[in-house]
């Protein structure tokens, strides 16, 4: 299946991973704070405690909202990693998203696709934060899905849901959206169970999203490395970040 961007109206991003880029900020942070405590622990392991307390505490029910599910992590790494938990650490820790940076891309390759069709957001986060993200893309999405707005986290559906359903209000059916994420486990997996199309930007050395519940069933329709590339892909033109 060749995706062309003439074949759909609006496409769908997930945020965190795909168009923000947390790792290396995630990395940072919990490398200090551990090194504070006299653990010396690898990054990647550090991120991948963290991704797994993030997938078990995001099924819970209510919803969390997101900086809460940061100091939920955050006290499952102190505990797995047996560090007493530093209450202004942990809540300095829930602040960070509003520092996480944009990849150099993703404005220009956003900007190039909403030149010819509708952007949405699906993202896993808290509407404060997608704001303060928002403001470092420069750039204004015309649909915006958070887990604040629908109670749930994605691989559940409900982001889907209302994402498909806010486009039908405006004349976009199903069919003519693509959507576009990082995350095997929460963006490729349900889009494929959903019947949506979807690209999967496989960003160089990033982990998050890549294993757990589901990742392994991924099928995306098309695989690319950058946003810049992604636009390549679909449109012919790639966008230039220069």
């Amino acid at each position: 299946m060749r995706l062309r961007l003439s074949d759909f109206d609006a496409v769908t991003f997930d945020v965190y991973g795909t168009l923000i880029d947390w790792e290396p900020s995630i990395i940072a942070f919990l490398g200090a704070w551990a090194g504070r405590h006299g653990v010396s622990a690898p990054g990647k392991d550090l991120l991948m405690a963290f991704d797994r307390a993030r997938a078990d505490i995001q099924k819970e029910r209510p919803a969390h909202l997101y900086p809460d599910i940061l100091r939920r992590c955050f006290e499952r790494v102190s505990r797995e990693f047996s560090i007493a938990i530093d209450v202004e650490e942990r809540e300095r820790f829930a602040a960070t998203p509003h520092a996480w940076p944009a990849y150099a891309d993703s404005q220009v390759g956003l900007k190039a696709l909403q030149a010819k069709a509708k952007v949405g957001a699906l993202s896993n986060i808290d509407n404060a934060s997608l704001a303060s993200s928002c403001i470092k893309l420069g750039f204004s999405f015309d649909v915006v899905v958070t887990a604040e707005r629908v109670g749930a986290y994605k691989p559940d559906w409900p982001h889907f849901h209302t994402g498909i359903a806010d486009f039908a209000a405006l004349g976009i059916p199903r069919q003519r959206i693509l959507h576009i994420g990082q995350s095997l486990r929460a963006d490729v997996t349900p889009a494929n169970r959903l019947g949506l199309p979807c690209a999967w930007i496989n960003r160089p050395g990033r982990l998050l999203g890549l294993s757990g519940e589901g990742a392994a069933e991924a099928k995306p329709d098309l695989t690319v490395s950058s946003l810049v590339e992604l636009v390549a892909a679909l449109t012919g033109a790639p966008a230039d970040i220069t």
